[in-house]
């Protein structure tokens, strides 16, 4: 009798890593062999071409007093690179895989004692807690690139240098000017706190696995002398006029959410300020000057200008839509004004009905943008110094964003 065939057991499930071929050494050989399964829902495609890793550690003109941070390092194809040029590097690594065989593939030597690996998310890391840095360089994980370019700006001390891969979309958004297409809010961000320029196009073959996009790869070097404008402040006021980058900032700014918003931030500032209220909005709060006839009426509340704008424009992008600021509340209730209704709330040390805090907003929106000559423009034809001018318009009448 024949002898029954046995089928194979189960195997156990997947390791992690997977065996090299044959021949594969070094960082390079490592990338490109896919020692690991990488995982690409945390944006691991690890650059396998040398000659490119090259280029980007040569424009990053690192020097050997510098201190260099590397954001996402992976098997090292980059960090080996900038560690013969640099004094040291500080490498951010969220898997614990990759900061384990790029720990392995400089123990005992040199370039041992130059290198810092920090395990953890770039975007949580406390960079006020790292050695300090004058270089960033970075095969940036797709998903995080605005942030990370806005934590890297926003620092009281930002590197004087970045070069960074990023998806070539996102790159061309950096570089826009006004009118363009991909003209946006992280486009002003950019180009107001720094010099941003494209260095090269880098094809998906080039990495391993391939993305399914095209990268480039951009240098942004922060201006030294900064305007001196709150990093806060500027980016909450570009929030609002993006949301709408299509329609006028008078549609942008009267829309109901909008305008409510900033409603509450002007009744903060004056709880906050009571001294810097002018003693003209007290008098129209308190009745003693009648409001403008277009803002005299309790329509005039409720007015969303949504509804007279063009149908059908386009919305803002979708990394510019998250702007509404915590709530604020309605402060404390006292009498009713003799010929007011609803609630009453304190404005620097008087008893105001809450619908004309309404309408005094609503007249300082109109001043602003009449004074800034930006009531019909749109955000994405205006330039840096319209945004200037339409900030110091809103701080002017108490507006602020921060």
């Amino acid at each position: 009798m024949g002898k029954v065939q046995r089928k194979k057991a189960a195997r156990a499930s997947a390791s992690p890593y997977q065996k090299p071929p044959k021949g594969a050494s070094g960082a390079l050989g490592k990338a490109g062999s896919t020692i690991f399964k990488f995982n690409t829902d945390i944006g691991q495609h690890i650059l396998k071409n040398g000659a490119i890793a090259d280029n980007i550690v040569e424009k990053a003109n690192v020097q050997p007093s510098q201190t260099v941070l590397e954001v996402g390092p992976g098997p090292g194809i980059l960090t080996s690179r900038i560690l013969e040029k640099a004094k040291k590097v500080v490498a951010v690594e969220l898997d614990p895989r990759m900061a384990a065989e790029l720990t392995k593939s400089v123990q005992g030597t040199p370039k041992e004692k130059k290198l810092q690996i920090v395990l953890g998310d770039f975007i949580k890391t406390d960079l006020s807690k790292l050695p300090p840095f004058q270089v960033c360089i970075s095969n940036t994980p797709y998903q995080i690139s605005s942030p990370l370019i806005f934590k890297l700006l926003s620092m009281p001390n930002p590197p004087k240098m970045c070069v960074l891969m990023v998806q070539r979309e996102f790159a061309l958004r950096l570089i826009a000017r006004p009118g363009d297409a991909l003209y946006s809010r992280l486009s002003v961000n950019v180009q107001f706190f720094s010099r941003v320029s494209h260095i090269m196009k880098v094809g998906r073959n080039n990495f391993r696995p391939p993305p399914q996009v095209e990268s480039s790869v951009v240098r942004v070097e922060p201006k030294p002398q900064r305007p001196d404008i709150s990093w806060d402040e500027w980016d909450g006021m570009l929030r609002i006029c993006f949301v709408r980058k299509n329609k006028t900032l008078r549609a942008g700014f009267m829309a109901t959410k909008i305008r409510a918003m900033i409603e509450r931030n002007w009744i903060t500032w004056a709880s906050m300020h009571p001294e810097l209220v002018t003693e003209a909005d007290v008098d129209l709060l308190t009745g003693k000057t009648p409001f403008p006839e277009k803002f005299a009426s309790k329509e005039a509340e409720d007015v969303d200008m949504d509804s007279v704008e063009e149908a059908g424009a386009p919305e803002g992008d979708e990394d510019d839509a998250d702007i509404f600021m915590g709530d604020v509340g309605n402060g404390d209730k006292g009498a009713a004004a003799a010929s007011q209704t609803g609630p009453i709330i304190t404005v620097a040390g008087h008893q105001v009905a809450r619908n004309l805090v309404t309408r005094l907003i609503q007249l300082k929106i109109q001043r602003i943008l009449d004074q800034a000559g930006l009531a019909n423009a749109r955000a994405n034809k205006c330039d840096e110094n319209d945004f200037l001018r339409l900030l110091h318009s809103c701080n002017t009448e108490g507006i602020h964003f921060s």
